[in-house]
């Protein structure tokens, strides 16, 4: 009697034990580190690779910190443009009785207006200057740099003003008077009457600074298949 034939089994067919499973030891994810410090993360459940970049912590803040002392001694060219194009004010001084007086020469100029303007707009292009250079110098932003380069701003926006006014005329408007002689103008310190001014620095930089992180910098990490680092696929 002869024994019934049993077909073999397709010569491609692969058993069970001969797919590729994840490593079961718990792990989500296993990273493979790259020459510059980074890598890629794998997680075992999908097979994919994640890429993983960027500074710690610690080396954000470090960055920050250099911005921010950067950007506000960028203050000192602000204050002596601003003592420079600034238009002056003029007083003139008068004796009433036994004392000495002071008086705007052009009590319907506009001077006064052009002064704080003039830091306004000074401001607004350190603003942007400050925001695109940082923004070069490192694309991948963060918050603390963010934050560093409004403080940096806005300590660069005071700085600014007050090296201003101690570059301007003295405050002492009477010794002036006394100085230039009764009826002579003289020109007035400056002085920053809108302290809104401050702000045009750091609104500025952020503001283009967050333009520009949005339109050219770095995307989210992509997702690369396994089998593009030569790990067997689902």
């Amino acid at each position: 009697m002869s024994a019934p034939l049993t077909p073999p089994p397709p010569p491609h067919e692969r058993s069970a034990r001969d797919v590729w499973q994840p490593p079961s030891d718990g792990r989500t994810a296993a990273t493979t580190p790259h020459a510059d410090g980074t890598g890629h993360a794998e997680d075992p459940r999908h097979g994919r690779w994640y890429e993983q970049d960027g500074p710690g912590m610690k080396a954000e803040i470090r960055e920050a910190a250099v911005t921010a002392v950067a950007v506000a001694l960028g203050g000192v060219l602000l204050g002596v443009l601003w003592w420079w194009l600034a238009p002056r004010v003029p007083y003139v001084g008068d004796v009433v009785g036994d004392n000495w007086v002071v008086y705007l020469k052009d009590s319907e100029g506009e001077q006064g207006i052009g002064v704080d303007g003039t830091f306004s707009l000074l401001a607004l292009g350190f603003g942007a200057v400050s925001a695109l250079a940082v923004f070069l110098v490192r694309r991948r932003g963060g918050v603390p740099l963010v934050v560093a380069l409004a403080v940096g701003g806005l300590l660069g926006s005071v700085l600014a003003w007050r090296l201003g006014v101690w570059l301007s005329p003295a405050s002492d408007v009477i010794a002036q008077a006394r100085s230039a002689g009764k009826g002579v103008p003289f020109d007035a310190p400056l002085t920053l009457s809108a302290k809104g001014a401050l702000l045009a620095w750091p609104f500025a930089a952020l503001a283009l600074h967050l333009g520009l992180t949005g339109l050219f910098g770095p995307r989210d990490p992509e997702e690369f298949p396994a089998a593009a680092y030569g790990v067997p696929g689902e």
